[in-house]
């Protein structure tokens, strides 16, 4: 028996030793490998993949607010008669950007392993290279149906009507300016002077344009593309201002209606606040009394010129009812804070509305990074997503994340037009 023993030792001894030398070495294998995937010089690399990714969604990006434009001109002055490869173009090319900018920002995470970063940054690559294409053959074919179908004088006799159109619906923007000047404080209506001065001298760009098109239209020898093709561009980026304009507006004045109530909810939720405080512990109760005593000190010194600065009041009240939640924690009901969301919701939305306007004018005027776009894009999602959820404290939320995201595209864009110059 002890002879078996024996045996049977020297047998799995030395085998014992080598399979743990073998599990430790692989075990030391699949370290070294999973730390070089996830070392500095690995996250670099991948951030470079990416970084290239993020440089081809942005020409889709730019190309889809491009196709947007012409699929509407395409049915205005065609009358739907023109061939619908880009309306199905927009629609693929859409849907792709969309996927593209949640797998952008999804790998823009700091907890993203490089392995994954690579791998959905060559998909971005892959399917904006081919939208792109797509969009470009789209492009083509319209652009020979419209050679072929419709005359040069047509397309600038067409162009000159949506020019008279516009100016016809824009009215007279140094008005809307002057109005909110009255009223107002130069950073409320900054935007809006820029988008009055742009989209007035883009007009007299178009109204040039088609004045050297017409002539060269009525002359066989020479031809009319160049100059209505600059016509067009200078077109849609008046009607793009005269957009900026209108919202900066309609912003500013809804902003300033809804101001004295924004006042009257959040010292409502004070009072509410302040009721509270007996429930609590001395040291907590002490601690929130501290809290609701700085926010009444930062209301009462807002109302000073609120009314002068009713968009700026309007975030600043968001910002501090967001600081009286936290400060209240867990001590409010379930009731209560449903409560207190349905009064702080308004005013959350309002600034989150002009927040997401702020950055989509940054965004658009900076040719900004897949970065900014991305955070723009969320911000747009967070707020849609805010306007459509029943549960008041989903929504609230929501609409915080959508002001967070929008000021960090607005931040981001900032970055990229600084790091241009």
């Amino acid at each position: 028996m002890a002879e078996v023993a024996g045996v049977f030792l020297s047998w799995a001894v030395p085998a014992l030793v080598v399979f743990g030398v073998t599990a430790i070495a692989v075990s030391v294998v699949v370290w070294a490998i999973r730390r070089a995937r996830r070392s500095p010089r690995a996250r670099a690399a991948a951030d470079a993949v990416r970084a290239h990714a993020g440089t081809i969604l942005v020409q889709l990006d730019d190309a889809v607010d491009e196709l947007d434009l012409e699929v509407g001109l395409s049915g205005a002055l065609y009358g739907g008669g023109a061939p619908a490869s880009l309306r199905r173009a927009r629609l693929t090319a859409q849907h792709v950007r969309d996927e593209s900018f949640e797998e952008y920002r999804a790998i823009s995470e700091p907890d993203a392993a490089p392995v994954e970063i690579r791998r959905v940054a060559a998909r971005i690559e892959r399917r904006c290279t081919q939208a792109l294409a797509t969009i470009a053959a789209a492009r083509a074919e319209h652009a020979d149906w419209v050679r072929a179908n419709v005359s040069a004088a047509a397309q600038v006799a067409a162009a000159r009507q949506r020019l008279e159109s516009l100016r016809s619906t824009m009215g007279d923007p140094a008005a809307l300016v002057s109005e909110l000047s009255s009223r107002f404080a130069e950073q409320e209506w900054a935007d809006a002077s820029r988008a009055a001065r742009a989209a007035i001298e883009q007009t007299a760009e178009a109204d040039r344009a088609l004045t050297l098109a017409e002539q060269n239209a009525a002359d066989p020898t020479r031809t009319a593309l160049a100059d209505l093709a600059t016509a067009e561009r200078a077109l849609r980026r008046a009607e793009s201002e005269a957009r900026t304009l209108e919202e900066t507006h309609r912003l500013i004045t809804q902003a300033a209606q809804a101001v004295p109530g924004e006042f009257v909810a959040a010292r409502t939720a004070l009072r509410q606040a302040s009721a509270m405080r007996d429930q609590l512990e001395p040291a907590d109760s002490e601690r929130l009394g501290a809290e609701l005593r700085l926010i009444d000190g930062e209301l009462s010194e807002m109302e000073v010129d609120a009314a002068r600065r009713p968009t700026r009041t309007i975030d600043r009240i968001a910002r501090l009812r967001g600081r009286l939640d936290l400060a209240l924690g867990d001590a409010r009901t379930a009731q209560q804070r449903i409560r207190g969301a349905r009064t702080a919701l308004p005013g959350t939305l309002a600034a989150a509305r002009n927040a997401v306007a702020h950055a989509e004018s940054s965004v658009s005027h900076t040719r900004a990074s897949a970065d900014a776009r991305s955070r723009l894009a969320s911000a747009e999602h967070e707020l849609a997503a805010a306007r459509q959820m029943p549960d008041p404290v989903q929504a609230l939320d929501a609409a915080r994340r959508a002001m967070r995201d929008a000021q960090d595209a607005q931040a981001l864009a900032e970055y990229d037009r600084r790091g241009r110059r």
